[in-house]
């Protein structure tokens, strides 16, 4: 009897030191089957957020103010002109077209004025604080230029001021042959940024102007400026904690936001840019995606859509927990988002949830991608998955890590050091 228990022991002895072998040697893949009783070498759910994570980094510093931008030699005296502008067209929008005001103020020493908000150009108008945080808006933009709430009617007379287009990051060039003339003649000016079609919106936001030397005052405008004002503020925080804890009862440990605008979906945008590049992708395609690279259908994922669309059908047969605006808000949430300002709220909404997401995909490679990789990047939070034609059935989801990180490519880069 006792040899027969010595023996048993040592073949469990032997049973634990080959299993240790095993995880030590690596020898457990991570492969999961397909529909189609294929074996892909892709990752499994927790391998995946284990690998995002590590490309996750801490939040970064900024180093805008080691290059203090230049200034308009007869500008360093009091100047007693004034730019105004408007932030139209959402909250991507909102970053870029503040940062432009700002540089064009700084660099002609005028006085900045605060700006309304429309849907549109030609669109109603509602306050800037229905929004945003004012009194925080004043500080800081007070740290790089003079500004007033108060629109200075004793220059325009009733009359609407010159309006001068400037490109999004406008240079110091384009500011002294366009914009300088009219300043100096009119001594008030109305600055509407325009920026490029989508299909070139990225190219041009990074690496089209990386040595802007105005890059001091768009970065102080761009990050940290427009801060929501509380109330809203707590309604994005409140979806963004549900979306958490679905998570965590599903023991799917991170949530993703698809940039899935109605908008979008209803145009039909163009797929490939000049160059032949994909920029734009279907729902269908995009959960293809994620499944693709690992991603199960107990993952929740947030959309931006207010509320469900049958465009969205497709994906929700993917991915069951996937979840709109509308099912996620609170009753007293929804009392914040009516009247006249609902619209631009709940694009504020679906633009602050992409940035503030566990992981990020966009279906179109437009400006909204561009500021919410921004955002994300100078927060630390890298995990931004962009689809690509890319074949190989080895590839994993880090593979897919946005451009904009892999490469530093993003202007944010210019920045935060």
């Amino acid at each position: 009897m006792e040899l027969r228990q010595a023996f048993a022991g040592l073949l469990t002895l032997s049973m634990f030191i080959m299993l240790g072998n095993m995880i030590k040697k690596d020898h457990f893949d991570y492969s999961i089957h397909v529909e189609d009783d294929r074996v892909e070498s892709l990752a499994t759910i927790p391998y995946i957020v284990e690998r995002l994570q590590k490309q996750n980094g801490e939040q970064l510093k900024p180093c805008w103010n080691n290059n203090p931008p230049p200034i308009l030699e007869e500008a360093k005296e009091s100047s007693k002109g004034f730019i105004t502008f408007s932030l139209t067209n959402g909250p991507h929008y909102h970053i870029s077209q503040i940062a432009d005001a700002v540089v064009v103020a700084g660099y002609l020493g005028a006085t900045l004025v605060l700006p309304e908000i429309k849907a549109s150009n030609n669109g109603p108008t509602i306050n800037l604080g229905d929004i945003y945080d004012v009194q925080h808006i004043l500080k800081k933009l007070n740290e790089v230029v003079r500004v007033t709430k108060t629109q200075p009617t004793h220059l325009t007379k009733g009359n609407p001021p010159p309006t001068v287009k400037v490109p999004n990051r406008v240079t110091q060039d384009y500011i002294v042959k366009k914009v300088l003339p009219i300043y100096k003649a009119k001594r008030i000016l109305k600055i509407e940024s325009y920026f490029p079609s989508s299909s070139s919106v990225t190219t041009t936001i990074t690496t089209g102007n990386k040595n802007n030397s105005m890059d001091s005052f768009a970065c102080n405008a761009m990050f940290g400026t427009l801060k929501l004002r509380s109330e809203i503020q707590e309604v994005v925080d409140s979806v963004v904690q549900r979306l958490r804890t679905l998570s965590h009862n599903l023991n799917s440990s991170q949530f993703i936001a698809v940039d899935l605008r109605a908008e979008l979906l209803r145009n039909k945008c163009p797929k490939r840019d000049y160059a032949g590049k994909r920029v734009f992708y279907q729902a269908k395609e995009i959960a293809e995606f994620l499944k693709k690279i690992g991603f199960g259908e107990k993952t929740i994922v947030y959309v931006t859509q207010t509320k469900w669309s049958p465009n969205l059908d497709a994906f929700r047969h993917v991915f069951p927990k996937t979840w709109t605006q509308e099912s996620l808000i609170s009753k007293r949430g929804k009392g914040k988002l009516l009247g006249s300002r609902s619209s631009e709220l709940k694009k504020v909404i679906d633009f602050y949830v992409c940035s503030e997401s566990d992981i990020y995909v966009p279906s179109i490679l437009d400006l909204f991608y561009t500021n919410v990789a921004g955002m994300r990047i100078a927060s630390g939070k890298n995990q931004i998955l962009v689809p690509n034609e890319r074949e190989s059935p080895l590839a994993s989801a880090s593979d897919y890590m946005s451009p904009y990180i892999s490469h530093k490519t993003h202007f944010v880069y210019s920045c935060f050091c």
